[in-house]
């Protein structure tokens, strides 16, 4: 019995590196049919879209770099801990966000748009949904490469960057209540 499951283990983690070459355009393809196909994401359990965004979604984010992004010049305000602690509430707050955006979705046409600029290290990848009777919305996706494959650093919504609008609020709180008080307003809003 132990060996199929060595066997798999081992598959999987031959696997992995194929993944990490996988094309930034298409792994954002790949990710969007495993989240949105996936069976817990019409249970509306919050629990388990919540597990569907940690697993699926959070390991092809450079979570370190979004948060480092979202804080601008504050990140080098803060001590070595905080950063972590920063990099932890503000994923935990970006699992919460997605797992509600996930919990509205009803069978929206994605389509990922062919990417223009292969063998870059850093590229845009374009999505568009598509609602009956609705206005298709632009999603981009912006991606770096890194050691382990490549990972979203920002998100933007018809135009809006997720990481500048984070960072608007960021700076505000941290001029009002500090690095450990912008801590303490991220995990609140987790709790709550």
């Amino acid at each position: 019995m132990a060996l199929p499951a060595s066997l798999a283990l081992i598959g999987a983690l031959l696997a992995a590196p194929a993944l990490a070459q996988e094309a930034p355009d298409a792994l954002v393809k790949r990710v969007t049919e495993e989240v949105t196909q996936h069976k817990d994401v019409r249970s509306g359990d919050p629990a388990k879209l919540r597990a569907v965004v940690e697993t699926k979604l959070v390991p092809h984010i450079d979570t370190r770099r979004v948060t480092q992004i979202a804080l601008g010049q504050n990140w080098r305000r803060a001590t070595p801990e905080q950063q972590d602690r920063l990099v932890r509430e503000f994923t935990m707050l970006v699992v919460r966000t997605y797992s509600g955006a996930l919990a509205n979705y009803r069978d929206q046409a994605i389509e990922v748009l062919p990417l223009r600029a292969a063998g870059d290290t850093d590229v845009t990848v374009r999505s568009r949904i598509r609602q009956a009777g609705a206005e298709a919305i632009l999603i981009e996706y912006d991606l770096a490469k890194t050691e382990s494959g490549w990972k979203v650093y920002d998100v933007r919504v018809a135009g809006v960057s997720l990481v500048a609008t984070y960072r608007t609020t960021f700076t505000e709180e941290v001029r009002n209540r500090g690095i450990d008080g912008l801590i303490s307003t991220l995990a609140a809003k987790n709790r709550a």
